[in-house]
């Protein structure tokens, strides 16, 4: 499949490498992660991706079950079933329209509040984040409890890439909240800092670490380009794909929220070219994820 990446086996001395290194851990990158979750990482980055095209009539294959847009704000996404594997995909668009772009810079933090929400949290999100997930999130969730009746052992994913990462993070916390009875996992790429310390504890608890992946592409700028002092924090578990080619040993499973030995160790570029290909998928320009 890589026959066309060039050949990384004889590689310079470490002290020559352009990519940072770690120290040897459990999560030392020449480990790098199993395939089988390097799979997923592909494999949920092309529904996030599928997101942005404006007709997506069948997400990996899969059943579309509903698309869903506000006008308004331009958050736009889609709930998918696949019946083999059993799952629900809820995908959210990234930013690509002006008026996504005015959202993204809507930095004042308000309360966690909206559609299934839980009420007894002292969490603070994005306000322009929340207020995307708030234009669509009454729809997602009467369609999942649609979807729950006829298919009540599904699982459900949440995905999706930048503003959708930071979206989708919203979301799967009100998922949770709304059907605490179904297995629920989070994949975002490039995804913001989306709010405070609480709700990064708050999606880590509900969710668990073990059921969040949050990619991030080497020198991808997004991620960190809201800065921690204006009270932002990131939630676990970031997997960051620290050098090229794209491949199970060049991800690290980073450890806590803010790894100092992860993509925050480089400064912030903001949007970039990394920031528009995650694990092998250019993000947008791929239609044949959606048929």
């Amino acid at each position: 499949m890589h026959n066309n990446l060039p050949d990384d086996t004889a590689r310079p001395p470490r002290s020559s490498w352009k990519w940072p290194h770690f120290p040897g851990t459990v999560h030392d990158p020449e480990k790098g992660i199993p395939e089988e979750v390097y799979n997923e990482l592909v494999r949920y980055t092309k529904y996030a991706s599928g997101a942005y095209q404006v007709l997506c009539p069948r997400p990996m294959g899969n059943t579309l079950v509903a698309q869903f847009i506000n006008p308004i704000t331009g958050t736009q996404g889609f709930i998918a079933r696949d019946d083999t594997r059993k799952e629900l995909v809820v995908a959210f668009r990234g930013s690509r329209e002006i008026s996504s772009a005015i959202i993204d810079t809507s930095l004042l933090l308000s309360p966690l509040r909206g559609p299934g929400l839980p009420e007894n949290t002292d969490a603070h999100v994005h306000t322009g984040f929340l207020y995307a997930f708030r234009s669509v999130g009454d729809r997602v969730l009467n369609v999942l409890r649609e979807q729950f009746k006829e298919f009540p052992q599904y699982d459900v994913t949440v995905s999706g890439h930048s503003l959708g990462g930071a979206i989708a993070s919203i979301a799967a916390v009100s998922i949770r909240n709304s059907f605490p009875d179904a297995a629920l996992r989070l994949f975002t790429f490039g995804q913001p800092r989306t709010g405070d310390q609480s709700f990064a504890e708050l999606v880590e608890t509900l969710i668990g670490v073990d059921n969040v992946f949050r990619g991030v592409h080497s020198f991808d700028g997004v991620p960190t380009m809201i800065p921690t002092r204006l009270g932002y924090k990131h939630h676990a578990t970031e997997y960051w794909q620290f050098t090229e080619p794209p491949a199970p040993r060049h991800v690290r499973r980073c450890v806590g929220a803010e790894d100092p030995e992860g993509s925050a160790s480089i400064p912030s570029t903001g949007i970039n070219p990394a920031h528009m290909v995650y694990f092998e998928q250019p993000i947008a320009s791929d239609p044949t994820v959606c048929i």
